[in-house]
C-alpha cells in the first residue's frame, strides 16, 4: 500500500521575483533550512542570468527530492509587485508527475489570493487526507500517482533510439553500480534521459540513485561524492573536465558516452554483453512493444545473469547471505569477459567472498 502523504510531503516553500530583478525566498511551511534553501533558489531559474523560464524541474539532495513550478505573473491583481514566482515541494518520493500536478495547483491559488495562507490549507488538506479539491483550481488526489507509473513514466525505446548498442553501456555500468554523469545544455533533456535509466535495471526497483539536477557546486559535488554509484544531471559542461566524478560520461547533446580509464577493466565488453545489447536493441526497434515492455524483456535477461551468478555462490553460515568464491567462477572457465563481469557484479550485489 502507499505511504500516507504525511509520511512523504516534507515542506512547501515559496521564491518570487519582483519587479527590481530580485529573487527571494518569501516563505515555506513548516520549515527548510538554510543550506536547502540556497540550493533551492538555485534551482528554481529565477536567480539564472539567462532569464530561460523552467516551468518544471525536480531532482534529489541529501535523499530530499525537490520539485519546483515556476510561473510568470500575467495580470494577477493579487500580485502586483511580482514579475514570477516558484512553488517548492520537498517530499521523501521519487514522483514528478505528482508534484507537478499539486504544484500546478498550489500555483493557481497563489495566482488568485496572493497570500501563502490558502496555499497552507491545500497543503495540510492533501498532507492529512491525500486531497485538496476546488472547482477554480482544480482536484488533487495522491492515490491518482502510483510510484511505479513514475518509474515507467520515461521512454527506453528513445534512449536506444539515439544510442544503439552502446546502451549496453548503460546498462552495464547501472548493474555494477558505477557513476554516471549525464551532460546537456537543457535541463528538461536531462530529466527526461536521467529518470528513464534505473529501469534499465528493474530488479532493483531503485530510483534513490538518480540526481537528475546538480550544479558544480561544492555542497552539492560533496553530497554526490558521498553516494556510492548514481546517475547525475548537469547542464554545464565544465563537468566534462571533472573525472574524478564520473565512471562513464554521457554527453546527451553529441549522443557520445565515454568509459572513464579507472572502470575500463570492470567495465570490458564481451560476447555476453553484445548479447545482452542486442536484445536490448532488439526488443526496442519492436513497433508492436510497450516502453513497459521493453523493460521487461530486459529485466528477464537481467533474472537469467542473476540466476547464474547465484548457482556459483555458496552459503559457508547459515545466517549468512550466500557468497561467490572467486576460485568456484575461474573453475567454471566463462570467456574472460563474461568472468569479469560476473566477478564485478557479485562484488556490486556484495556477494564477493573476499
Amino acid at each position: 500500500m502507499a505511504e500516507p502523504e504525511a509520511q512523504l510531503l516534507l515542506a512547501v516553500g515559496l521564491i518570487e521575483k519582483d519587479t527590481n530583478g530580485d529573487a527571494l525566498w518569501v516563505w515555506c511551511y513548516p520549515s527548510v533550512t538554510a543550506e536547502l534553501r540556497s540550493l533551492l533558489l538555485r534551482k528554481c531559474c529565477l536567480t539564472d542570468e539567462n532569464k530561460l523560464l523552467h516551468t518544471f524541474v525536480f531532482g534529489q539532495y541529501k535523499r530530499s527530492w525537490f520539485y519546483i513550478t515556476t510561473v510568470e505573473v500575467q495580470e494577477s491583481p493579487a500580485l502586483k509587485k511580482v514579475t514570477h514566482f516558484s512553488i517548492v515541494l520537498t517530499a521523501k518520493d521519487f514522483n514528478p508527475e505528482k508534484y507537478a500536478a499539486f504544484t500546478r495547483i498550489l500555483c493557481r491559488i497563489y495566482l488568485k489570493h496572493g497570500s501563502p495562507v490558502k496555499m497552507m490549507e491545500s497543503y495540510i488538506a492533501v498532507l492529512t487526507k491525500g486531497i485538496c479539491q476546488s472547482e477554480e483550481n482544480g482536484s488533487f488526489l495522491s492515490k491518482d500517482f502510483d510510484a511505479r507509473k513514475a518509474y515507467l513514466a520515461g521512454s527506453i525505446k528513445d534512449i536506444v533510439s539515439q544510442f544503439g548498442m552502446e546502451t549496453v553501456i548503460l546498462y552495464t555500468a547501472l548493474m555494477l553500480k558505477k557513476r554516471i554523469v549525464v551532460y546537456h545544455p537543457r535541463i528538461e533533456a536531462i530529466q527526461e534521459f536521467t529518470r528513464t535509466l534505473p529501469a534499465l535495471v528493474w530488479h532493483r526497483q531503485d530510483w534513490s540513485i538518480l540526481h537528475s539536477y546538480v550544479h558544480l557546486n561544492e555542497e552539492e559535488v560533496e553530497a554526490l561524492k558521498a553516494c556510492t554509484g548514481y546517475i547525475a544531471g548537469f547542464t554545464d559542461s565544465e563537468v566534462n573536465s571533472r573525472p574524478d566524478l564520473y565512471d562513464v560520461y554521457v554527453n546527451l547533446a553529441d549522443s557520445e558516452i565515454t568509459i572513464s580509464p579507472v572502470v575500463k577493466e570492470a567495465m570490458t565488453m564481451g560476447k555476453l554483453h553484445k548479447e545482452i545489447g542486442q536484445l536490448i536493441v532488439q526488443s526496442a526497434e519492436d513497433p508492436d512493444k510497450s516502453d513497459s515492455q521493453v523493460i521487461k524483456d530486459i529485466s528477464l535477461k537481467t533474472k537469467e545473469i542473476l540466476a547464474t551468478l547465484a548457482s556459483l555462490t555458496e552459503v559457508s553460515d547459515v545466517n549468512e547471505k550466500p557468497t561467490l568464491n572467486s576460485e568456484t567462477l575461474k573453475q567454471k572457465r566463462f570467456p574472460p569477459a563474461t568472468e569479469n563481469f560476473l566477478f564485478h557484479l557479485a562484488a556490486a550485489e556484495q556477494m564477493l567472498k573476499l
